[in-house]
C-alpha cells in the first residue's frame, strides 16, 4: 500500500509543480509536420534510427528447390494425380464432389473448396501424367493436363501425408 500511495504521490507532483513554477509544455507537432521556429522535433528522422539485432531485417533471396523441375516426392505427386481425377469428376452432387476430393486435401483448403461449384470446372478428364513444376522440403508445385488445359497444383507434407493446398487453372 506505501508503495501505490508513493507512485500516486510522485505523478501528481509531476503535474502539480510544473503547473506552480509555471512551466510550459513543448508544443505538440504532428508527425511529418515541420516543427515552428525554435522548437526542436522529437521525431527521429531515419538516419537516427538503428537497427540492434544481428539476424538480417528480411530475406535476402527466395528459398531455392531442394531438388531439380521433375524430381519430387512420389507420394506427393500420387496425391495431386489422385485429386485431380476426382477434381474432373462431376458426377452427383457439389458435396459429393467436395466428399471425394476430401481424402486429398488439407482440411483448410476443404472449407476453400466448399465454395466451389463443380459445374464452373470445366475440364472432364486428365490427360496425361502429372509433372513437378517445383520441388521444396515440404511442398510440391504440380502440373495437371487436362483436356481444358493444365492445372497447377500445390501439395504440401502435413502430419496425415501429402495433401493438396491449392490448385490453379488456366495460368499459363
Amino acid at each position: 500500500m506505501a508503495v501505490f500511495l508513493a507512485a500516486l504521490v510522485l505523478t501528481a507532483a509531476g503535474i502539480v509543480v510544473p503547473k506552480l513554477i509555471g512551466a510550459k509544455a513543448a508544443p505538440q507537432v504532428p508527425a511529418g509536420a515541420a516543427a515552428p521556429p525554435g522548437v526542436t522535433s522529437l521525431v527521429p528522422t531515419p538516419s537516427v534510427l538503428t537497427t540492434t539485432s544481428p539476424l538480417p531485417t528480411r530475406l535476402t533471396s527466395t528459398p531455392s528447390p531442394t531438388s531439380s523441375r521433375g524430381v519430387a516426392p512420389a507420394p506427393a505427386l500420387e496425391v495431386v494425380r489422385q485429386w485431380a481425377e476426382q477434381w474432373v469428376n462431376h458426377d452427383g452432387s457439389a458435396q459429393e464432389w467436395l466428399a471425394r476430393l476430401r481424402p486429398y486435401m488439407t482440411e483448410e483448403y476443404a472449407a476453400v473448396m466448399a465454395s466451389v461449384d463443380p459445374a464452373n470446372v470445366l475440364a472432364t478428364k486428365v490427360t496425361g501424367p502429372v509433372r513437378a513444376e517445383a520441388s521444396f522440403a515440404k511442398s510440391v508445385e504440380a502440373e495437371v493436363p487436362t483436356d481444358q488445359g493444365t492445372v497447377h497444383v500445390t501439395a504440401i507434407e502435413t502430419n496425415m501425408g501429402w495433401k493438396v493446398a491449392a490448385y490453379e487453372q488456366g495460368r499459363p
